[in-house]
C-alpha cells in the first residue's frame, strides 16, 4: 500500500517570499506588544500623582508597587507559553490582553497601595503571556532567512509603548488624575483582544502539530490561494521533532541540556543590567548634577538607541545566528563600564555613551528575544520562550534591589557603573558558550533544535 502525500509546512513557509499577510502579522503584533512597554512605564508617570492625592510620606513605599507587574510576568510568562503550547497562540495572547486589561483597569478604583499592589501583580500575570506567544507566533510564519528581523521589528513596539504613558500624564492626568493611565491601559487591551478574536491568525504550525487538519488547510488557501491539498496528503513539519503535551524536561532533551540553562543567564544577566539602568540613571545623573531635562533626555536616549540597536541586530542575526548578540554582549560591558567615566565629562560625550549603552544593552534584548524563537521546535516554541522570559525577570527584579544597595553604600558613581557593567561580562561568557554549543550540536543557529 503506498504511503500518503507529504506537505511539509515547514519547507512552505520558508521557500515563500515576504508578504503583506507577513507584514500584517507583524502589525499586530507591533500593536499588541504596545502594552508591554506602556506597563513598564505606567505606574512610573502615574507615582508623582498618588503620591499627591494619597499623602504618601515615604516614597520608598512605592518601591513594592513598581515591582508588582515584574513578580506578576515572572509567572505570567511560562503560566501563558504553557497554554500557547497547549491551546494555541491565538488563544494565549487573547486571555493575556484580557487579563491584563481587566486587572489594568480595576487599578481605577484602588484605594490604597497594598490594592494597588495586588492589582499591579495579576495584571503582570497577564503581561507575561504576550511576549513568548508573540514571538513563536511570527516565528512560524516567518521564512527562517527573515525570522529575526520579524520578530524585532514587532518588538519596537514596546519602545513606542513606553512613551504613551508620558503623553497621557501631560495630557489627561491634570483633568482626570491619576485613574487616566490605568483606564487607558486597561481598556485599549481589551479592546485589542475582541480584536484579535476576528482578525488574528492561529499558528499554522501549531495547527499542524495539534493535527488540526482542517483549520491547516483553511489556513494555507488563506496564505497561498492558489494551493490546493489534497485529501490524502499528510501535513508535517519535517525539520521539527514533535512533541505531545508538555514536560518542563522537554528544554533540556535533545542536545538542550545546557544551552537552555545558558539562555536564561543570558536573559537574566542583560535584564538585569537593563533595569539597573532604566530604573537609577535619572537620579545618578541628577546627583551628579546634570539638570533633571537632561536626565530625562538621557533616559530617553537609552530607549532609542536600544531601538537602533535592536533593528541593526536583525538582519545580522538571521545571517550569521547568535554571534552579533555575543558581540554586543561584550560591548555592552565597556558601553555601560564608561558611563560612570564619563559622567562628569561634557554633555554631548555623555549623550553619546548613554546612547551606546542603550545600542548595546536594550539592542541585545531584542537578539536574545529572536533566538528564544530560533532555538526551540514548535511544539514547545511558547514554553521555551516564557521560561526564557520568566527567568529572566529574575533578573529585572534583582537590577533595582542590587543598585539601591550600591547607592545605600555610597558607593562612587564611577565604581557604581562599572558593578553594572558585571551582569554583561557574565552574559558575554554565557553567550560564547551557547553559541560554540549550538553550533556544534545542531551544525548552525539558523536551525531548531530536533
Amino acid at each position: 500500500m503506498a504511503s500518503a502525500e507529504v506537505f511539509d509546512v515547514s519547507r512552505f513557509i520558508d521557500e515563500r517570499k515576504l508578504t503583506r499577510f507577513n507584514a500584517a502579522l507583524v502589525i499586530w503584533s507591533f500593536f499588541i506588544v504596545l502594552f508591554d512597554g506602556y506597563d513598564i512605564s505606567a505606574i512610573s508617570f502615574a507615582a508623582p500623582e498618588l503620591i499627591r492625592t494619597w499623602g504618601i510620606s515615604n516614597r520608598a513605599a512605592l518601591g513594592p508597587v513598581f515591582s508588582a507587574s515584574l513578580f506578576g510576568i515572572l509567572i505570567g510568562s511560562p503560566l501563558f507559553g504553557y497554554l500557547g503550547d497547549r491551546y494555541g497562540r491565538k488563544f494565549a495572547v487573547i486571555a493575556s490582553c484580557l487579563v491584563f486589561g481587566a486587572f489594568t483597569l480595576a487599578a481605577c478604583w484602588a484605594t490604597g497601595l497594598q490594592s494597588l499592589l495586588t492589582l499591579r501583580f495579576f495584571a503582570g500575570i497577564g503581561i507575561g503571556g504576550l511576549l513568548p506567544n508573540l514571538i513563536a507566533l511570527n516565528a512560524e510564519y516567518a521564512p527562517r532567512r527573515f525570522r529575526a528581523t520579524l520578530i524585532i521589528l514587532m518588538f519596537t513596539g514596546i519602545t513606542f509603548g513606553g512613551a504613551v504613558p508620558g503623553a497621557i500624564s501631560v495630557w489627561l492626568v491634570p483633568h482626570y488624575g491619576w485613574q487616566a493611565i490605568f483606564a487607558v491601559g486597561g481598556v485599549l487591551p481589551i479592546l485589542m483582544a475582541a480584536a484579535a478574536a476576528l482578525w488574528l491568525p492561529e499558528s499554522l504550525k501549531h495547527l499542524v502539530v495539534k493535527e488540526e487538519r482542517t483549520r491547516a488547510v483553511a489556513m494555507l488557501s488563506t496564505m497561498d490561494p492558489g494551493r490546493s491539498i489534497a485529501a490524502g496528503t499528510r501535513l508535517a513539519i519535517a525539520d521539527e521533532k514533535v512533541y505531545k503535551g508538555f514536560n518542563p524536561k522537554y528544554l533540556f532533551e535533545g542536545g538542550l541540556a545546557l544551552i537552555t540553562p545558558l539562555l536564561w543567564i543570558c536573559f537574566a544577566c542583560n535584564l538585569m543590567g537593563f533595569y539597573f539602568l532604566i530604573s537609577w540613571l535619572p537620579t545618578l545623573l541628577t546627583g551628579a548634577n546634570l539638570p533633571p531635562s537632561e536626565a530625562a533626555i538621557a533616559t530617553a536616549l537609552v530607549q532609542i538607541g536600544g531601538t537602533v540597536g535592536g533593528l541593526a541586530l536583525a538582519r545580522p542575526i538571521d545571517a550569521k545566528g547568535f554571534l552579533p548578540v555575543t558581540i554586543l554582549f561584550a560591548l555592552a560591558v565597556f558601553a555601560v563600564g564608561a558611563l560612570g567615566q564619563v559622567s562628569l565629562a561634557s554633555t554631548a560625550t555623555l549623550m553619546l555613551v548613554v546612547f551606546l549603552a542603550g545600542f548595546c544593552v536594550l539592542g541585545l534584548q531584542f537578539g536574545l528575544n529572536a533566538a528564544s524563537a530560533m532555538i526551540y521546535p514548535t511544539s514547545v516554541r511558547a514554553n521555551g520562550s516564557g521560561w526564557a522570559f520568566g527567568v529572566g525577570r529574575v533578573g529585572s527584579v534583582v537590577g533595582p534591589i542590587v543598585g539601591g544597595v550600591l547607592i545605600g553604600m555610597k558607593t562612587p558613581l564611577q565604581d557604581l557603573f562599572l558593578w553594572a557593567a558585571v551582569p554583561f561580562l557574565v552574559g558575554t561568557l554565557a553567550c560564547i558558550a551557547l553559541t560554540r554549543l549550538y553550533v556544534s550540536r545542531f551544525g548552525g543557529f539558523a536551525l531548531v533544535a530536533k
